[in-house]
This record gives structure tokens, sequence and C-alpha cells, in this order.
């Protein structure tokens, strides 16, 4: 067989002139065949018959001419597409085409002079359909890559601009474009990334995230990975599940908030307890920027230096001078229980009830080592504020 060429020049003109009416013929057939084409807006349907247009108007290029016109219909295709992917997926194009594709099958061939040229545009019906499905298909992929590749700067935009507090109107817009709970709880985490490929750390953490069904938006920054996560972090472990995506080193979280408009505020806590967390070797992975707060403050952090006298020497100092004196006497003597009562000229069970007392109030143990280095640098902290007059 020599090819499409071998078609009469009557039977060519035949079907240019039927080009309009298989166009329309296919239309109404999706319409009939599937509801969601039907609940399709008037001007996306008109998209749809002006593609199948070109497809029909195409294919009669293609019979004169197998070799030039399969390159430019497929460049055709290659761009309607880009048009409409935004409302029909690749799943419903190819329905569609493969209707259209059964209707020219049928009535084609009754366009033909004889059997010979019946035959000929069965064939070329079977092949110009591979074409068209192929172009589509590789229409799709690009328009998902560039998709890809615009929702990376896109949420990388949005992860810098909650690391440098940007306007809470234009985070919110951007995050939802991309798929986010404005409303959902955040955490941000900041670490290592664990490797120099980009695309390959997204993967990573996508991939955990999506097995732990939560939301995350990420940033890779030179050396330093920023993780969004979405959702409650006081159960279960997803904290620990993210942080697994992290390169070798440390991994600090910042604290929940109830949204992504105060999300600045965790990834502010959050570096700052990455800046400093080099001061505690034995800081679990991850930890909470909260659990870093002697190092952050020690380390010039006067969010961190706050933090200490608002929820440990205030609460202490404000409970009365006993009670402020015992946890500050107990610390002295080295956590020894006898010799603070001695010092105190109290019974043990006095001190005992004090130290409990001190530990609802700050939620810090004197008896328990790192507990007690927060509340003496606390003490600290908060002597040392009120003598520059800012408490």
């Amino acid at each position: 067989m020599t090819g499409p060429t071998t078609l009469s020049r009557d039977t060519l003109r035949t079907l240019q002139r039927a080009s309009g009416d298989l166009a329309a013929a296919s239309v109404a057939e999706m319409e009939a065949r599937l509801p969601w084409f039907r609940r399709m807006p008037a001007d996306q349907r008109a998209g749809v018959l002006l593609l199948i247009q070109n497809g029909v108007a195409g294919f009669v290029s293609w019979l004169h001419d197998p070799q030039q016109a399969i390159r430019l219909t497929a460049e055709a295709f290659r761009s309607a597409p880009k048009d409409i992917s935004r409302w029909v997926s690749l799943r419903q194009t190819v329905e569609l085409v493969r209707i259209a594709l059964e209707l020219f099958e049928r009535q084609l061939p009754r366009l033909a002079r004889d059997d010979a040229e019946r035959a000929l545009l069965n064939e070329g019906v079977l092949r110009y359909g591979r074409e068209i499905a192929f172009s589509a298909a590789t229409s799709y992929a690009a328009a998902a890559e560039a998709r890809g590749a615009w929702d990376a700067r896109l949420e990388a935009l949005v992860v810098d601009g909650i690391v440098r507090g940007d306007a809470e109107e234009s985070l919110l817009s951007r995050a939802t474009a991309l798929g986010w709970d404005p409303a959902a709880e955040a955490t941000v985490l900041v670490g290592n990334p664990p490797s120099d490929d980009p695309p390959a750390v997204v993967f990573e953490v996508r991939s955990r995230a999506a097995r732990i069904g939560r939301q995350v938006l990420l940033s890779v920054q030179g050396s330093r990975l920023v993780v969004l996560l979405g959702g409650e972090t006081e159960r279960g472990d997803a904290l620990a599940r993210i942080a697994d995506a992290f390169g070798a080193g440390a991994v600090v979280a910042g604290p929940t908030v109830p949204s992504l408009a105060d999300a600045h505020r965790s990834a502010s806590d959050a570096l700052s307890g990455l800046r400093a967390v080099v001061g505690w070797p034995a800081a679990p992975r991850p930890v909470r920027s909260l659990d870093l707060l002697p190092e952050r403050a020690l380390a010039g952090d006067p969010e961190a230096e706050w933090q200490l006298v608002d929820r440990v020497a205030r609460p202490l100092e404000e409970a009365g001078g006993a009670l402020l004196e015992t946890v500050d006497t107990f610390l002295e003597v080295g956590g020894v229980l006898e010799a603070c009562a001695r010092k105190l000229f109290v019974h043990p069970n006095t001190v005992r009830y004090r130290l409990r007392r001190a530990t609802e109030l700050t939620g810090r143990n004197a008896n328990d080592p790192r507990d007690a280095l927060v509340l003496r640098v606390a003490l600290a902290v908060g002597r040392l504020a009120r003598a520059r007059g800012l408490w």
C-alpha cells in the first residue's frame, strides 16, 4: 500500500467539504454520550468544537501529505490543550478523541469511491488517531511540567514571605492558589536539606507528608530547608516523620500557630532555635524552639528572653517571694532537697510542696537537669530585664 495520497482528488475534495459536518457531528455525539461534557459552559464547548474542527482539517491535510501535515497537525494539537487543560483533564481529552475517531470510522468510508479507498481511509483514521493521542499526551505533560515549575516558584515565594514576615493578604492568596487551607494550623521546621538536588528534596518531603496525610509548603534556601507543615502537632508523630526528610544535623520546629497568618512567628522562632541549637549538643530531633529558650537567650534573641520572663520568671515572682526564693535556693544547692530545707529553715516537705507549685506555674521541674537550666537562665534573664527597666 502506497499511503493515503492514493485517494482520488474527488474524494479528497469531498472530505474537505464534509469536514465541518464531521466536526459538528462529533460534538453532538460527545454531548449525547458524556454527561460532564453537557455540563460544560457554552464557551468551553465552543473551544472543544474548534479543537475538533482543527483536527478534522488536519486529517484532510494529512491525507494530502502524510509527512509534512503530521508535523503541522501535531503542533496544532500540542498548542490547543494548553488552552483547555485547565478545564478538561487528559482522561477526558482521551474520551473526546475516542468518540471523534469512532464517528470518523463510521462516516468516512461512506465518502470513499471504492473499497480500496475505504481501506485507505480506515487505516488513515487509525494512524491519525495515534498521532493525535501522542500529541495530546505530550502537550498535557508539557503543561503539567510548566505548572509544576510555576507552582514551585510560587511555593518558594510563599515560604520566603513567611520567613520575612510579608503582608498577610499576599501570603494567603498565594498559598490558597497552591491548595493550602489558610485556616489550618501551621508549624515551621528548619534544618539541613538531605541533598544538593532541590527536586529530590521536594520529592522526599512531599512523599513523607503524603504518607501521613498532611499538606506542606517548602523551600530550599541555600544550605537551609524550610518546611511549613499543616495540621496539629500535639498528638502523633507528624513532626518526627517530616524531620526524617531533612539531612544530617539538628531540626528545629517552631511553635504550632493557629493559621497561616501567624506562620511568621513560628518561622522566626524556628530560625532562632536553629542558630542556637549548637549550644545543646544532646538536643532531640526535632527539637522545639520553645525548648531552646536558654540557648536562644544566650545567643541574644530578645524574643527568647521575653518568653523566659513571661513563662518562668514572672509567674514565680507573682506567686510570692517564698516560692521564688525556694526555687532559687534549690538551684543554688545543686538540687539537694535537705540542703535547701536547712538553708531556708523549713521542713523538706515544704520544699517539695513549693517545687510542685513552681512546676504547675512554669511547666518546669527543678529536679530535671534540663528544666533546672531553663529555670536558672530564666531567673537570671528576669533580673537583668528588671535592672534595665524592661520589666
